[in-house]
């Protein structure tokens, strides 16, 4: 059921855990499936120097937030605000319908954080 991409970035995920010194930290939450998101980047010249995540959720809602920190690495705002859940699923393989709500809650943690990025 799961794509090679998504069993490693789940059974090994990349930045996971607590960012000390973060710039900006949000937390985001799929009120259905009850998949939460918390997400943390530290800024250095405009660019997003360091991303960790925690997730508890399923299966693809940790492999999205481990990719999602893996996208975030050196990206301006800007840069970030491009990235889309569909871009997302793809690079994981393509989530099947079922499973794309983790796609959308990455973007949602995304979305969450640019105003912070701003301020």
């Amino acid at each position: 059921m799961y794509s090679p991409a998504v069993l490693d970035h789940f059974q090994n995920p990349r930045n996971a855990g607590i960012l000390d010194a973060a710039t900006a930290t949000v937390s985001v939450e799929n009120p259905v499936c009850g998949d939460i998101l918390e997400l943390s980047v530290r800024m250095e010249a405009g660019r997003i120097a360091d991303a960790r995540f925690r997730t508890l959720g399923c299966v693809t809602a940790m492999a999205c937030s481990s990719l999602l920190t893996e996208l975030l690495l050196g990206k301006t705002p800007a840069e970030v605000r491009a990235i889309t859940p569909v871009q997302m699923s793809e690079a994981l393989g393509g989530l099947p319908p079922a499973t794309f709500h983790a796609a959308q809650l990455a973007c949602d943690g995304i979305a969450a954080l640019l105003p912070k990025l701003r301020a």
